[in-house]
């Protein structure tokens, strides 16, 4: 198994991965190349961060790629007000996703707080 996968924070940020994908699939058309593609691209990115992270040799550079993975998160949930704001997401819907993005958040600062 490869070592991310036993990552609580990478857990939580693929988890985030479905459930966005999942929500945006039901976003206007007209946001295909726009919200809803940066969405998506922002959510895959705070996850994929940590799986390039983790094969990296040493500490260092897997903290630069957590790092990444907190800015992506970060935009994440811009894009999430954005939608909520737009209507494009009911508000339980958006409340669950804000709460899973706020959660792989935390647990990706942990991972790199504890990296020293």
């Amino acid at each position: 198994m490869a070592l991310y996968k036993r990552l609580i924070a990478w857990k939580e940020c693929h988890q985030l991965v479905l459930d966005v994908y999942r929500a945006t699939d039901k976003w206007p058309k007209h946001e295909l190349y726009g919200l809803t593609s940066q969405t998506r691209r922002a959510a895959f990115s705070g996850a994929v961060n940590i799986v390039e992270g983790a094969t990296r040799k040493g500490s260092i550079e897997f903290k630069r790629f957590l790092n990444f993975s907190l800015a992506s998160l970060a935009e994440v949930e811009y894009a999430l007000d954005v939608a909520a704001a737009l209507n494009y997401l009911e508000p339980q819907v958006c409340e669950a996703l804000t709460v899973q993005q706020r959660r792989a958040r935390s647990l990706t600062w942990k991972l790199l707080r504890s990296l020293g």
